[in-house]
């Protein structure tokens, strides 16, 4: 089964990409853990990038793209408690060894639900004015990376 490409809406594409970097994330983990390379190596790249990327992400999208739907609409509810997940992952995750495939799978698996599923039930229900609200409070930037220890090459 092939999967075809979604039709994003204008206003959703920055945070479509921001999406693409996360999905880099998980891949740079699983490339870093598939070449044993030292656990503290992957966390310290990984932490840099929750703070500098993943919690301004969420932040916005708990504000201004989940607000779309009902609080309580279902979808909703997962995408906070996935987010809730990761939060934990890495603030609370003692255990490097676990918690690092932890993190690679929940990122990974949060950001293709919201790409396959969340994204899609915004866009059938939001209006143009949101729409151009989303766009007008969120600007694409270019991505500014890590590169002090590029483990994963």
């Amino acid at each position: 089964m092939t999967l075809k490409p979604l039709k994003r809406h204008e206003a959703l594409k920055p945070l479509s990409r921001e999406h693409h970097h996360g999905l880099l994330l998980a891949w740079k983990i699983r490339s870093g853990l598939s070449k044993n390379i030292a656990l503290e190596r992957i966390k310290t790249y990984a932490d840099w990038f929750y703070k500098n990327h993943l919690i301004p992400h969420f932040e916005l999208e708990e504000t201004e793209i989940f607000t779309i739907l009902a609080p309580n609409h279902d979808l909703v509810q997962k995408a906070l408690e996935d987010h809730k997940r990761i939060h934990h992952l890495f603030t609370k995750a003692a255990d490097l060894e676990s918690a690092l495939p932890a993190i690679e799978k929940a990122v990974n698996d949060h950001i293709r639900f919201e790409e396959r599923i969340l994204f899609p039930e915004i866009q059938n229900h939001a209006t143009e004015a949101q729409m151009a609200h989303i766009e007008k409070i969120h600007q694409p930037e270019d991505f500014k990376d890590n590169l002090d220890d590029e483990f994963w090459k």
